[in-house]
């Protein structure tokens, strides 16, 4: 038991969510929101959303019918901060839920923060660990209005900068009008959609949205930390980008490999919020709690990983362009030590020539002796996957199969080749002494 989370529970019962505000100013919508803990710690995160030419008239536009979308928004920003001290008890100010609300959103906490828990060492049951609390008299959340949006030919597709995005833009673009919308722009997200054709001025919805201090300052001082459920916060706001642009569809590009846990034999999932579960609970959600205001699926959802790289392969101006890893994402590049390059490296060995993929990551990462370990998770060798976005132990080993015949002299591909052998070593010797007199 992690006694720090017991610590901190008593000592912060209740997590507040005091309100929030939201206006136009200048053509863009901004958002801020006020949750507390105590009487000493505030939070005041703040959003801003521009949509280029996308942008409503706004003089005609009624902004009141935001305000439904903006409680919710806040409803998933606050795991966030609530998580810093994870009291028992989460007070929302501004209007009451009914149940099935409640339980709704006690979901997506145990679930969308199991790596939380599990990294954490945090022990605690589902029916304890978080309560909600309505002031006397609060008003029905029921009372709000939702912007009721028509179908057209138009999707909105939020673009990461890695490669599952650039194949569902590229693809739905010859059939549909796209409309790119990227949260915090950076290197590869604005080099995609440029390299894509659109204007990142007027073509591209962008959401600028900041973390307050304060976190971070609780973060430094000791506080609880770690994974919160961040494609779960993604779906709120494209209830938003809906609204505003007047778009109903959002394609997601969660692909089928999300779906798995990162623990065997658990829940425990680090792309929980990318799972099927997780996008039919949300599209139950936005049907039953927030009027049907968008329709969001996932475009990839029925492909492998292995087919989602063939496809991008297809896109060859991309491969200096789209980036995965988490770790180099401030400096643009990939950092070549952690698993989502490996993973990306080993998805795309079958389709793109040795050479090219060198090039792209600037290292020949299947040569790698110190990234064995990290192999080793990626292909089930060891118990646990690592803690990233990347696909499953039958992809990967799909993948080197694919690829023994043609970079069998890889430091890789050997140690993959190696512990395939003495797999079937150990099976074949349990089969024989299971099978003895």
């Amino acid at each position: 038991m992690n006694m720090k989370f017991e610590e901190l529970r008593a000592r912060y019962p209740v997590f507040t969510y005091e309100g929030y505000d939201f206006r136009v100013e200048g053509g863009v919508l901004h958002l801020e929101f006020d949750f507390r803990i105590g009487e000493d710690i505030r939070f005041a995160p703040k959003m801003s959303l521009s949509a280029g030419k996308h942008i409503p008239e706004w003089s005609l536009f009624d902004v009141g019918s935001l305000e439904g979308i903006v409680f919710n928004i806040g409803m998933i920003e606050l795991i966030s901060y609530w998580k810093s001290v994870c009291s028992p008890v989460v007070e929302v100010k501004p209007f009451s839920m009914p149940d099935e609300q409640q339980m709704w959103w006690r979901k997506l906490y145990w679930y969308g923060l199991g790596e939380f828990f599990y990294r954490n060492s945090i022990d605690t049951v589902p029916m304890e660990f978080l309560n909600f609390r309505f002031p006397a008299g609060a008003e029905p959340v029921s009372r709000l209005k939702y912007p009721r949006i028509a179908e057209s030919d138009s999707v909105i597709v939020p673009v990461g900068g890695g490669k599952d995005s650039v194949v569902t833009l590229e693809e739905l673009r010859t059939v549909k009008s796209v409309v790119p919308f990227i949260i915090n722009p950076r290197g590869a997200t604005e080099e995609c959609v440029k390299t894509a054709g659109f204007s990142l001025v007027d073509d591209v919805v962008v959401l600028n949205r900041q973390i307050d201090p304060m976190l971070l300052e609780l973060n430094a001082q000791g506080f609880l930390n770690g994974h919160t459920p961040f494609s779960a916060m993604l779906a709120f706001y494209t209830t938003l980008v809906s609204a505003v642009t007047g778009i109903r569809d959002v394609a997601l590009s969660n692909e089928s490999s999300a779906n798995e846990p990162t623990i065997p034999g658990t829940r425990i999932n680090h792309q929980y919020s990318k799972s099927l579960e997780f996008e039919e609970d949300f599209r139950f959600y936005v049907e039953n709690f927030m009027g049907g205001c968008n329709h969001y699926y996932s475009y990839l959802r029925p492909l492998t990983e292995l087919q989602i790289a063939e496809r991008f392969a297809r896109y060859p101006q991309y491969y200096h362009v789209f980036k995965s890893c988490n770790v180099g994402s401030k400096e643009d590049k990939w950092c070549c030590h952690c698993p989502k390059c490996l993973f990306a490296c080993i998805m795309l060995s079958p389709f793109v020539p040795d050479e090219e993929l060198q090039s792209i990551f600037g290292a020949d990462l299947l040569n790698d002796p110190s990234l064995e370990a990290t192999f080793d998770e990626l292909a089930g060798i060891s118990r646990t996957k690592p803690f990233e976005c990347v696909g499953t132990v039958g992809e990967v080993c799909e993948a080197m199969s694919r690829i023994v015949s043609t970079h069998g002299e890889k430091r890789l591909v050997k140690h993959f080749v190696n512990s395939r052998l003495a797999q079937m070593e150990e099976d074949m010797l349990d089969e024989y002494f299971n099978m003895a007199p």
